[in-house]
């Protein structure tokens, strides 16, 4: 799974620990995701969408492989 989260923080101009408040998660889960070591849940990944106000599938890109 490939994230965006690095990017749309830095044209949201907040740091992890900003987003990790906002989203209501832990600031090493939003590390652990953006180096792609953990898979978020959907409620995760809904709650980072949404401080982005973003659809899911602008922030994490799902390759064709993983969802077989």
């Amino acid at each position: 799974m490939k994230t965006r989260l690095k990017e749309l923080r830095a044209r949201f101009g907040i740091n992890q620990t900003e987003l990790a408040k906002r989203a209501r998660i832990s600031r090493q889960t939003v590390s652990l995701i953006e180096r792609e070591e953990f898979m978020p849940s959907l409620l995760i990944a809904v709650k980072i969408a949404r401080v982005f106000n973003e659809p899911i599938e602008e922030v994490f890109q799902f390759d064709e492989e993983e969802l077989q």
